[in-house]
């Protein structure tokens, strides 16, 4: 019976680090790190990516590490600030219908407009597109909270007109910004199949922001 050299069985086992694979990449745990540092590190990525919206030039930017937090944000804020903007009489109407309404519109018209791109043959995940929809909202929230600002002072035709073409600024923008990340994936030819969808997704929240700020 022959024995195992004790040398031969030697190794060397690492548990819970982390080892880069490129140049320039931390070597660190995750999990080791404080909750701080991981807080303070999603913020930062969740404001490039707030950046790279509103000056979409790197087309892959939400593409590569896609998260939900921006959209999260986004429609919960819009939500808030929409539900207090109908009024009655007789105040029966607490404004949670137009948060629901929100939340509906973000959620599942993102879900429709993606599935639309899916049957077309795009090429990105399913969350992917859901992501860079859900960023691109950013706009059209901006819009919300000038037109929230100019409700301020006492209407006048000329503030309906500049409120109309803030939402219609954050309408364009939004839907430029989507199609600058997601006009790649789509086949070419049905490119116009894909941005229509998209286009009335904008569309309808847009309208929800002018005719709840009136």
């Amino acid at each position: 019976m022959e024995y195992a050299d004790p040398q031969n069985v030697e190794g060397e086992m690492t548990v819970g680090t982390k080892k880069s694979t490129n140049l320039g990449e931390p070597e660190f745990n995750t999990l080791d790190e404080p909750i701080k540092d991981t807080i303070l590190r999603d913020v930062r990525a969740v404001g490039k990516k707030f950046f790279h919206v509103m000056y979409p030039r790197e087309k892959k930017s939400l593409l590569k590490e896609w998260d939900l937090w921006g959209p999260l944000v986004l429609c919960t804020f819009m939500a808030m600030i929409l539900q207090g903007s109908s009024d009655t009489a007789d105040n029966s109407n607490d404004g949670g219908p137009e948060f629901a309404e929100v939340f509906v519109i973000v959620w599942i018209g993102s879900m429709v407009v993606t599935l639309n791109s899916k049957l077309l043959g795009g090429n990105i995940s399913f969350f992917q597109s859901i992501c860079v929809l859900g960023y691109c909202l950013l706009p059209t929230a901006i819009a919300l909270i000038v037109c929230r600002v100019i409700l301020i002072a006492e209407q006048t035709t000329f503030l309906f007109s500049l409120r109309f073409i803030i939402s219609k600024i954050g309408f364009a923008w939004a839907t430029y910004a989507s199609m600058a990340f997601l006009g790649d994936s789509q086949p070419v030819g049905r490119k116009a199949l894909a941005v229509y969808p998209i286009f009335l997704f904008y569309f309808v929240i847009s309208w929800l922001v002018i005719s709840h700020t009136t």
